[in-house]
Formats: structure tokens, sequence, C-alpha cells
């Protein structure tokens, strides 16, 4: 696995905990966007391995990073079909 990967999932996930403690957020949610947070890089480690030619940058590992799986399919399809 790449480090700007794993740096970037980390700070993503420690940006959700910091916008959560911020706003005065309840354990169970956070949990619930840190456990998003993680399945959403796995997603894209997978949809990675499986042919879909991503350039991961810092920037689209924060965005799935953030927003979980949704995050990864917002990007697939910004790839796929608008980027081309």
């Amino acid at each position: 696995m790449e480090a700007p990967l794993v740096v970037s999932f980390a700070i993503g996930i420690l940006a959700i905990i910091l916008v959560a403690k911020l706003i005065g957020m309840s354990i169970d949610v956070m949990l619930k966007f840190v456990s998003n947070s993680v399945v959403g890089a796995l997603m894209l480690i997978v949809v990675n391995f499986f042919g879909a030619e991503m350039e991961l940058t810092i920037l689209k590992c924060l965005f799935c990073g953030v927003l979980g799986i949704p995050g990864v399919v917002l990007l697939f399809i910004y790839e796929k079909f608008i980027v081309g």
C-alpha cells in the first residue's frame, strides 16, 4: 500500500473526529463516520485492484476517506463517465 494513501485516510479520519468533537457529536455517530471512512478506504483499494485504473491523489483519498462508500462511488462515476 502506498504511503500517501495511508496518510490521506488517516488525515480524513482525524478530520472527522475533530469536526465531530467541535460540534458536540455523540460517540456513536462519530464511530459510524470513522467506520464509514475505513470501509471507503478499503473499497477504493478494491476498486483499483480490479482494474479501475484511477490515479490516486491525496485529494481523492481524502474525499473517499471522509465520505466512505458513497465517496468511492462518486469518484468512480466521475473518473469513468465525466472525465472519460
